[in-house]
């Protein structure tokens, strides 16, 4: 890509000075432009000198279409409430009004300006220390993105334009992004940490707490609740994001590949399941729950695949989750379209239950209105769900912050997909804790439990190195 200081780039940052100057507010001005497709791994890894703590990885598992950000324009956060979602968008509608955009492909979808980031599992509960980079909710506009969707490429500068602002500094800073992917020499990364030590928290009484959630079930007439619990590992040397993202590229390719960064913490993972996906009107959600393990050969695998299609307590657990969601969608969307059973949904060490619902939204309906309304889903938090989370809050061993929570992005044109951040771990220098979790019902079986953790544990066991 040659750096060329064009006219129209030129015209564009010109445009958004004096456009800040006479509202006495930022402007962002981002511009688009059609690129060589590159791996994105390659792209992320380039940032790690300079924007180690400011990089963002997203890849979508039906087409593999990817955004990778590095370096932050502006952070978008506000105080935890229920208004955190409508906070949020407000704030991002702002920014919005006050920017210049120039692409010729303004209609692809994730391109131009961006807010990619996630909100904690439950906004009552207090931030821990583990989670002090990201508080209750963390977003930003990435400064250089690379965007790719449909078999095309795309590159994304965003630059914050202040009163005031100097012309030839702004262009410095679109060129020092040029000159950035001008340096990328393909992969290098294959980085291996020694595994020091591995500990469980409080195992025995996370399952004195399951026994508990059963007796609420029995005698309160709460239908689920879904507890986690953390796994910390300790490694000889600081864990490298890129080696991980590597081996969960490799390793899940079904499930959605998430890196977001804060200072000297990283929240990764590989996920299953879909929250939403908003493109233009037409709106995507996905049922995941109710789970088993794959098999070892091919004849184990369908048998214990048929189990789990015909198990009377995974099939309740799965339909507790088709009926909010549908019910919810309902409410907000026309044309929902439900199947009448469920599929499998095959990762490399795990298989569910799967039902896709699809719908048609109103004009008025933002991403964010239909997060704050499906978020947790049964799936997660429990059924009736306000009661679920509340015994959550007030007797699970763990600050999920953003485990479980929803995380992804949302563009200028209101498209947006958000996964339900599973499949995770938190690391921060040689340490990293690791979160799963399972539905509880009325005849859950501690032990059982128990030894389905260990399976969700597997992902991010192996991406990490720790088995």
């Amino acid at each position: 890509m040659a750096i060329v200081v064009d006219t129209e780039l030129l015209e564009g940052l010109q445009e958004a000075v004096k456009k800040a100057n006479d509202t006495n507010t930022a402007v962002l001005f981002s511009k688009v432009v059609q690129m060589q497709a590159l791996s994105p791994l390659s792209f992320y890894e380039i940032g790690r000198e300079r924007y180690l703590g400011e990089r963002l990885f997203w890849q979508e598992p039906d087409t593999h279409s990817s955004i990778v950000g590095l370096g932050k324009v502006e952070t978008i956060q506000t105080e935890p409430s229920e208004d955190r979602y409508k906070s949020i968008s407000f704030d991002w509608n702002e920014v919005i009004k006050n920017s210049i955009v120039q692409s010729e492909n303004k209609h692809i979808p994730a391109t131009g300006p961006i807010l990619f980031g996630g909100f904690s599992f439950d906004c009552g509960k207090s931030q821990s220390l583990l989670w002090d980079h990201f508080g209750d909710n963390f977003f930003y506009i990435p400064q250089y993105m690379m965007t790719l969707i449909n078999d095309q490429a795309f590159y994304t500068t965003n630059i914050l334009c202040l009163p005031g602002g100097n012309i030839k500094r702004l262009i410095e800073a679109y060129e020092q992004g040029e000159q950035l992917i001008q340096t990328i020499k393909g992969q290098k990364v294959a980085v291996s940490n020694m595994l020091v030590s591995k500990e469980e928290v409080e195992p025995e009484q996370w399952k004195e707490t399951v026994s508990k959630a059963v007796q609420t079930i029995k005698s309160e007439g709460i239908d689920k609740i879904v507890l986690a619990r953390e796994l910390k590992l300790t490694f000889n040397s600081a864990i490298c994001a890129e080696a991980v993202l590597e081996r969960l590229l490799k390793e899940q390719s079904s499930s959605f590949v998430f890196s977001l960064e804060s200072g000297n913490a990283c929240f990764i993972g590989a996920t299953p399941e879909r929250l939403v996906k908003k493109e233009g009107n037409e709106v995507l959600s996905t049922c995941l729950a109710g789970s088993i393990a794959r098999g070892k050969t091919e004849g184990e695998d369908e048998q214990l695949g048929q189990e789990l299609l015909h198990d009377p307590k995974n099939l309740m657990e799965h339909q507790f989750v088709v009926n909010m969601i549908r019910r919810t969608m309902e409410t907000t969307c026309t044309e929902v379209i439900v199947p009448s059973s469920p599929i499998l949904m095959k990762t490399k060490h795990i298989q569910h239950l799967y039902t896709p619902v699809r719908a048609v939204c109103e004009n008025y309906t933002t991403i964010l209105d239909l997060v704050k309304k499906l978020h947790p889903t049964p799936a997660l938090g429990g059924l009736p769900q306000a009661a679920a989370v509340r015994w959550i809050r007030e007797n699970e061993l763990l600050e999920r912050g953003l485990y479980g929570g929803p995380l992804g992005w949302i563009d200028s044109n209101g498209n947006g997909e958000f996964a339900v951040a599973l499949r995770s771990a938190l690391i921060k220098g040689n340490e990293a804790s690791l979160f799963a979790g399972c539905g509880i019902v009325e005849d859950s079986k501690p032990e059982e439990e128990y030894q389905e953790t260990w399976i969700k544990f597997k992902p991010m066991l192996n991406a990490l190195g720790g088995v």
